[in-house]
């Protein structure tokens, strides 16, 4: 940062905004101050929006905001307002709905030309310094806005004021609610989604469309739904096909297990954008453990393990809580840290070990990427070794031996910066996962986390008046939470009360799911708003329920909304959640695969949840519960009362919170209770006559050898 021009950006907290403090350009902050300005001047706004890991996002900086003469068209013309997403969500959904609407795609660095009055009239994504591949050059686009917004106001005011009509029909989107419009969905909207899934899968590679290619884990998650409960082969033959090819592919780091990037550039998963986002490796994590729970293959399994262990070294924050992203560029170069050499490996390895990890990695001396190689497998394991003459023995030692020797090599790079904001939506998205690897797989060390994140945001992410914030960074956060903060949050609380049996967290999520239909619930509608009312800067009031990077609020609530209303009884949080989902239910069956997360809350709104009651088991040791985890049932909703844990409230107050464990809590002898319809099995003492309760046999003693001991021990007591 150039310390003789810092900007108006060197005051704030957000790490993206923060990396233009030094540009030439007279950034403001979004504000009052900015948009007085505006006003005052009657001058347009240039607003560009981006995020700290956003690799086109540095090099639109690079070439453009750091060049005098553009920042000088810049400052001359417009006043210019520097948003980061992640801080900002609600103006970032507003305005990127309207370049989507204006260039029929969007992404980021998004850079949208404003009236005084906060419309859109003109905007697109990553603009080039000067005319190139039929991209107009930035200073030509600037020029030729500022000259319209001069002499042809009525042109700009008309596209304005369609541009609003547009946003504001799209904050309109849900229909009428109820139990009828649900029903008039029913199982189409699944068969609706199959097909979509079916048209645009890719049999070759996996995953859906050509490049660029997102991991769409929220698909995944609803094609694994839709195979359960028609039991179509294809559904589920599409997501291990998918999940497959991305586990072997370079959009998960194959060295050292460090996680997903954001998405791959080519049809084969090859080259990845190499930001890492908190909410991607969340995501997934759950989908491989969903599809782990559904075929037991240990790959899923490893896949999960090493994601979240890779969350755990670098995401995970001292005193609780998940960083936002780690960038894809390092030394000014893009994916440096995860790039390789041939003669770097062979630097490492004698002649043989070298050839076989050399064979196994695809790694060459041309390369795959910009004349060095990232790492993918390329044959599976035991084929190879037939291919290349050698036992499957030699050729693992020879893959693990490379694996330490390149990792400790690498450890040594200049790592990717990272953003250490704390978002609560993505925060909770990670707990989730957290919570659901442990009670699936076992390992402490997952719930420990999830539960210092929620502790976290509970203890320091409140407002004086309980609010919840939405990002928290350096001591200062960045204002009151949006709705999918609460919703994603929430879900994060219930899976770890079902993963832990601690009523506290429940309690907790009960309380959260109040203010949440305080602030946001649109009674009209039987929806959420995305913001809270009264908000003046906003020119619409959203309640979109379309997936983008992460879940819609409005899924995630419908969900939350569910599974506390069968948890506690209270019917009338299971009717707004059914609610939300009835009010989606016509967009749903016409386009499934832009709501796959609705889709998963439809599925969990067709019926009644399983209802599973686990009492009596000591804490650290649960195998009536793994019986109940190891299963994929998604529409399901566990509750428990742990023996001797010196954590939770007396009996008769926690039967009070779950009315499902009333008059079981005092039993001298662990057992089980499976209910349906509010009638209870008798108890059921053993795991394996659980397992069979359920329809499935005990697995834990097939967990794969090579498989970490922690979790195979929990899964076999």
């Amino acid at each position: 940062m150039r310390e003789d021009r810092r900007n108006r950006l060197a005051l704030e907290t957000s790490p993206y905004l923060r990396q233009h403090a030094g540009n030439p350009v007279d950034w403001h902050p979004w504000g009052e101050e900015a948009l007085e300005s505006s006003r005052s001047l009657d001058r347009p706004i240039l607003l560009s929006i981006g995020y700290s890991a956003c690799h086109w996002c540095h090099v639109m900086e690079r070439e453009s905001f750091e060049d005098d003469r553009i920042a000088a068209l810049m400052n001359d013309l417009f006043i210019n307002i520097k948003v980061d997403r992640e801080e900002r969500p609600d103006l970032d959904e507003i305005y990127m709905a309207a370049v989507q609407a204006m260039t029929g795609s969007g992404g980021w660095p998004m850079t949208v030309f404003l009236t005084p009055d906060l419309r859109p009239f003109y905007g697109g994504t990553y603009y080039p310094p000067e005319d190139s591949r039929g991209r107009p050059g930035f200073p030509r686009v600037l020029t030729a806005v500022a000259d319209h917004y001069r002499n042809h106001r009525d042109r700009i005011e008309q596209q304005a004021d369609r541009l609003l009509a547009v946003l504001q029909r799209q904050g309109d989107l849900a229909g009428p609610g109820g139990e009828n419009a649900r029903s008039a969905a029913s199982d189409s909207a699944q068969t609706a989604a199959f097909e979509q899934y079916r048209q645009t899968f890719d049999a070759e590679f996996g995953g859906f469309g050509s490049a660029p290619k997102f991991p769409h884990s929220m698909g995944l998650s609803q094609l694994l739904r839709i195979y359960r409960r028609s039991g179509n082969e294809q559904a589920l033959h599409i997501v291990e096909r998918t999940v497959d090819r991305m586990a072997h592919g370079g959009i998960y780091a194959q060295l050292g297990g460090g996680g997903f990037h954001r998405y791959s550039v080519d049809e084969r998963w090859l080259v990845p954008h190499f930001e890492k986002m908190l909410y991607d490796n969340a995501l997934l994590a759950m989908t491989y453990l969903e599809a782990y729970q559904v075929t037991r293959k240990g790959l899923y399994r490893r896949v999960v393990e090493e994601t979240l262990d890779y969350v755990l070294r670098e995401m995970a924050r001292p005193g609780g809580g998940y960083s936002a992203a780690q960038d894809a560029d390092s030394e000014g170069e893009e994916g440096l840290f995860f790039l390789w050499t041939k003669d770097e490996v062979e630097r490492q390895l004698s002649a043989e070990p070298a050839r076989l990890f050399c064979r196994y990695y695809d790694v060459t001396p041309e390369g795959n990427f910009e004349g060095k190689n990232i790492l993918h497998v390329s044959s599976e394991m035991a084929d190879l070794a037939v291919f290349l003459g050698v036992e499957v023995d030699e050729l693992q030692r020879a893959v693990a031996l490379g694996r330490e020797r390149l990792l400790a090599v690498r450890e040594k790079r200049v790592r990717p910066a990272r953003d250490d904001k704390i978002v609560v939506s993505w925060n909770g998205l990670m707990i989730s996962a957290m919570a659901r690897a442990h009670a699936v797989l076992g390992h402490r060390r997952y719930l420990d986390s999830g539960e210092a994140a929620a502790a976290l945001i509970l203890s320091g992410l409140r407002s004086e008046n309980g609010r919840l914030m939405h990002s928290f960074k350096d001591g200062k956060s960045s204002g009151g939470g949006f709705q999918d903060d609460y919703a994603c949050f929430i879900n994060g609380l219930i899976d770890l009360y079902e993963a832990s049996y601690v009523s506290g967290w429940l309690r907790e999520a009960v309380e959260l799911a109040n203010e949440m239909v305080e602030r946001f619930w649109d009674p009209e509608e039987s929806s959420f708003f995305f913001t809270e009312a009264g908000d003046t800067d906003l020119i619409v009031r959203s309640r979109n329920p379309f997936d983008n990077a992460t879940p819609s609020g409005n899924s995630m609530a419908a969900l939350a909304m569910m599974r506390l209303g069968a948890l506690t009884g209270n019917d009338s949080l299971w009717e707004k959640g059914v609610g939300t989902v009835a009010s989606f239910a016509g967009l749903l069956e016409r386009s499934p695969t832009s709501f796959a997360q609705m889709g998963c809350a439809f599925d969990f709104s067709m019926q009644k949840p399983l209802e599973i009651a686990v009492v009596g088991e000591p804490m650290g040791c649960y195998p009536r519960s793994a019986a109940v985890h190891e299963h994929f049932l998604p529409n399901k909703v566990v509750c428990g009362w742990p023996s001797r844990t010196g954590r939770d409230a007396p009996s008769g107050e926690v039967e009070g919170l779950v009315p499902l464990l009333a008059g079981k809590c005092g039993n001298s002898l662990p057992a089980a209770y499976v209910c349906e319809n509010k009638v209870c099995s008798p108890p059921i003492d053993t795991p394996q006559a659980l397992a069979s309760r359920l329809g499935e046999p005990v697995r834990g003693e097939q967990a794969p050898a090579e498989e970490s001991g922690e979790g195979t021990e929990f899964l076999s007591r």
